[in-house]
């Protein structure tokens, strides 16, 4: 079983594709939106949901392969600590959605940093995912540099669909054997 957590603060729309390019990159796994005021992800249920409901550990493993998404629902993510602890136990892979860095998680955080041109780059001291847009950028720290996306992957992922042809998406796979400090 492996979890992330993963953060873009400087883009919202990275910040919303990144999650779910990094749950697609392996054969089943599950977005979690730990941020209250997250973008509303398809599909049905939430993790403020679950809180309320009490769900039982057979709601929360896997039905099948592929991507499930939780959206947040309004629920602050210190009120879900036991909820998200069983579903990390119940899913294969498991990735946490923040809206930024956040230093209070045991599990590794994944700071992911658009590539912008003409020194613009935030450079982050820690690795970090440096994610390219469109123009060749050197990364400006320790990091691992991400093709551009086609836009054809991200409309997919944001309708709730998995690209699987994706070079972009395939390229995600490699920062769950990382070392994440």
């Amino acid at each position: 079983m492996a979890t992330l957590a993963i953060a873009c603060e400087t883009d919202g729309v990275l910040g919303i594709v990144a999650p779910l390019a990094l749950a697609a990159s392996v054969p089943t796994a599950l977005v979690v939106d730990l941020d209250r005021e997250g973008p509303h992800y398809p599909g049905s249920g939430s993790l403020a949901e679950l809180v309320e409901q009490g769900p039982r550990l057979d709601d929360l493993r896997p039905e099948r392969r592929g991507v499930a998404v939780l959206r947040n629902g309004g629920i602050d993510a210190s009120d879900a600590g036991e909820v998200i602890a069983a579903l990390v136990k119940g899913w294969p892979n498991v990735v946490l959605r923040l809206s930024r860095a956040a230093t209070s998680l045991s599990v590794p955080l994944v700071p992911v940093v658009p590539l912008l041109p003409g020194g613009m780059t935030q450079r982050c001291d820690r690795p970090a995912v440096y994610q390219q847009l469109g123009w060749h950028e050197p990364a400006p720290g320790p990091a691992v540099r991400l093709p551009t996306p086609a836009r054809g992957a991200v409309a997919a992922l944001l309708e709730g669909r998995v690209p699987f042809r994706s070079r972009w998406v395939r390229s995600w796979h490699q920062i769950w054997s990382m070392p994440w400090v």
